[in-house]
């Protein structure tokens, strides 16, 4: 029996806005012009939700926004793009989150506002709702602070039993890298991290280690390399795939759209390889123009990219 949702997506979401070209900071009581401004929708967990939906799969959105002008531009470009807002809360209290992201020379600085945001728990997530979705992409791990809620609710989730998940672990910022995140693993079918991320949490040598290691315990290990591309293990099989050369503009979101354009090719029934290149090009087509989301493909553009850089 078919689902009501491809995807369900518990997590952030923002604004960003975006000021490139910025050549200095203004000085107390002067106005500086900048050439561009830019508003798009920020925050991982929307920003994967938009990826899945415009390569045609049916993603729902569990977060919060505030009742304004922000909020009710993003529930408009969710409903646009195909992400169901049907849990998407409006807060009569709170303001809807801000990330303000500017540009000087090669260095960029943000300023952020957490909103809606603030407070986002794993035990929030809607699980009557859960058994109506085919897979669920959570992300926001803190480590000790947040683990026994996200052990609690993966849980619940493995015991539905026709549900995958998918977990992008994200930075440690407490530098702990609490290695009771194993605990978990079991109950995670597709595993992201970033490099730095898999050895600091792994304690090994070479990211190769690392990933076989994670494997063990979870049902698949993918490992985004930036500029290098991205690998993936599953049951001792390790596939590598390089990433694609582009001019990049605009580097936000890059990771949130590699987990889009993976997943989709993890709920279409591809090879592990051709998955991995579904996220490298989801990834590199991201960061041709500005805003996290503007140049993330469709499906038909998504095949062709693939194709013609084979």
């Amino acid at each position: 029996m078919q689902k009501k949702w491809d995807v369900y997506v518990y997590g952030d979401v923002n604004i960003d806005l975006v000021v490139p070209g910025v050549e200095r900071l203004p000085e107390p009581g002067v106005e500086e012009e900048v050439p561009v401004m830019e508003t798009f929708v920020g925050g991982g967990a929307a920003l994967f939700s938009l990826g899945v939906a415009k390569l045609g799969l049916r993603p729902v959105f569990q977060g919060s926004v505030g009742r304004d002008m922000y909020g009710d531009s993003i529930r408009t470009i969710f409903r646009d793009i195909g992400v169901d807002d049907a849990l998407l809360a409006t807060d009569p209290e709170k303001k809807t989150g801000i990330s303000m992201s500017f540009k000087m020379q090669m260095v960029r600085g943000l300023l952020s506002f957490r909103g809606t945001n603030e407070g986002l728990s794993m035990r929030e997530m809607d699980l009557s709702q859960v058994p109506a979705a085919r897979h669920v992409h959570v992300t926001g791990y803190a480590g000790r602070s947040n683990h026994d809620e996200y052990r609690q609710v993966l849980e619940q989730i493995h015991a539905m039993g026709d549900v995958t998940v998918s977990f992008d672990v994200g930075w440690d910022s407490t530098g702990e890298w609490y290695e009771g995140i194993f605990e978990l693993l079991p109950m995670i079918d597709v595993l992201f991290m970033n490099e730095t991320e898999c050895l600091h949490y792994t304690r090994c040598e070479t990211v190769e280690e690392g990933a076989a290691r994670l494997a063990e315990k979870a049902g698949m290990a993918v490992i985004k390399l930036g500029r290098k591309g991205a690998m993936a293990v599953r049951e001792g099989k390790r596939d590598f795939v390089p990433a694609y050369t582009v001019k990049a503009v605009d580097t936000t979101g890059a990771g949130d759209s590699f987990n889009a354009g993976f997943i989709y090719g993890f709920l279409s029934g591809l090879p592990m390889e051709e998955a991995l290149r579904c996220g490298n090009g989801c990834g590199a087509l991201s960061v041709t123009q500005l805003g996290g989301n503007t140049a993330f493909p469709n499906r038909a553009t998504l095949e062709k990219w693939i194709e013609d850089h084979r």
